[in-house]
């Protein structure tokens, strides 16, 4: 077994200061010779920073422009060597639009933004405004290398301002020059809205915006950021108060679920989540959730009232052996019921009578499917790689892996 071998005995159990003895060569041979397992070369490419042999570059290069390899090797030799202008031409090939490996678009898009590739400048503003944060930070990387290289007057002249990666790109870089971003309070994108009101850092300056915000959704985002400064409840609600207390009104949402809902969701809600649903959050007092196993015994009472023959609760993870959730499976003689933890929800095949009428003489509330197919419009919620507003019964009885 070579030295290497030794180093990295196992994925991800590699020695890396101890390969940093190895010499360069030796590593870049290895990195180069794909019959060794992956995890074994991508080590060798980090332990290569800053002394690549510049006798082995065009190999290392080939490895980068191989399809077949595996990215991970690629995206860390594209890391190593991604100041190679010999690269760039290849990288702004046509043929890199058809990359489909994991993370490798990604890497490249980057990597023309490293290498000053201006064109690439309104991917990178898209790919910026990703949900998922290590797509934002590999966008972030190539943004940053063409206003280093350009300035940011130049990337912000080629990107303009009429799509809303854009002006949030400009919200972003006048943000971090110490510039005021509560103007973009009253973006029409609620994207924009939210970041200028994640960014913003100084109260004063928030309260005098609220004197002269020009929309309703522009005050609503300063009082979000003006409580997520410490600002107290009662400031919070009076400027709630003051334009009316909106909120999004759902057809056929009542204010019991409503609360459930809202408390539940609201506080870890996404970027592209309506304001107002923030607001009411803060400033309206939700329904605490009913204890637990209280909730469970009623079910389980109701239904052997009525010779079901209930089996013990399970819990939606349990159910689906993985992660976790908002409700509970109660399997019965003919069936199932799912009973919410977030209030006296439950729900279960419409056709099965028996089940529905003792939970509901139990002072459950049944879910049925016309009441559980309204969607909550203007509330994001991620649910399996999506953040889109959700139907009101997956929000109550609620599963993620």
């Amino acid at each position: 077994m070579g030295t290497i071998d030794v180093l990295i005995p196992t994925a991800g159990q590699a020695d890396g200061v101890g390969l940093l003895e190895v010499d360069a060569e030796e590593l870049a041979r290895y990195v180069i010779d794909t019959t060794h397992p992956w995890w074994r070369r991508r080590p060798c490419v980090l332990a290569l920073a800053g002394r690549v042999p510049s006798v082995l570059v065009a190999e290392l290069m080939e490895r980068i422009r191989d399809p077949d390899d595996v990215t991970e090797v690629r995206i860390a030799l594209l890391d190593l060597l991604g100041n190679r202008e010999e690269l760039l031409p290849w990288l702004r090939h046509q043929d890199r639009q058809a990359e489909k490996s994991y993370r490798m678009p990604e890497a490249i898009l980057k990597g023309r933004g490293v290498l000053g590739d201006r064109t690439a400048a309104r991917e990178l503003s898209t790919l910026a405004n990703d949900p998922w944060p290590h797509r934002r930070e590999v966008a972030e990387v190539g943004l940053n290398a063409l206003v280093a290289r350009y300035g940011v007057a130049a990337i912000v002249a080629d990107l303009g301002d009429e799509r809303p990666e854009d002006r949030a790109f400009r919200v972003r870089v006048r943000h971090r020059a110490g510039g005021d971003v509560t103007e973009a309070f009253a973006d029409p994108d609620v994207g924009v809205a939210h970041l200028a009101h994640s960014l913003v850092d100084d109260a004063e300056g928030v309260r005098a915006y609220v004197e002269r915000a020009p929309t309703t959704d522009a005050t609503l985002w300063a009082a979000c950021a003006l409580y997520r400064l410490g600002g107290g409840l009662p400031e919070i609600r009076a400027i709630y108060d003051s334009i009316g207390r909106p909120r999004v009104e759902v057809s056929g949402l009542d204010n019991e679920i409503r609360s459930a809902i809202v408390g539940e969701y609201v506080p870890g809600c996404k970027a592209r989540t309506d304001p107002r649903w923030r607001l009411e959050a803060i400033c309206v007092d939700s329904v605490l959730p009913p204890d637990e196993h209280d909730q469970l015994r009623g079910a389980t009472t109701a239904l052997a009232s009525v010779n079901l023959a209930p089996k013990p609760p399970v819990s939606c993870g349990e159910e689906h052996s993985q992660g976790d959730g908002t409700y509970h499976v109660i399997e019965h003689r003919g069936g199932s019921v799912c009973v919410s933890t977030l209030g006296r929800f439950v729900t279960g095949d419409d056709a099965n009578t028996v089940a529905r009428d003792a939970l509901e003489a139990a002072g459950f509330r049944w879910i049925d499917q016309a009441l559980g197919s309204i969607t909550v419009t203007g509330l994001c919620v991620y649910y399996f790689g999506d953040r889109t507003p959700l139907d009101l019964r997956t929000l109550l009885f609620y599963w993620q892996d």
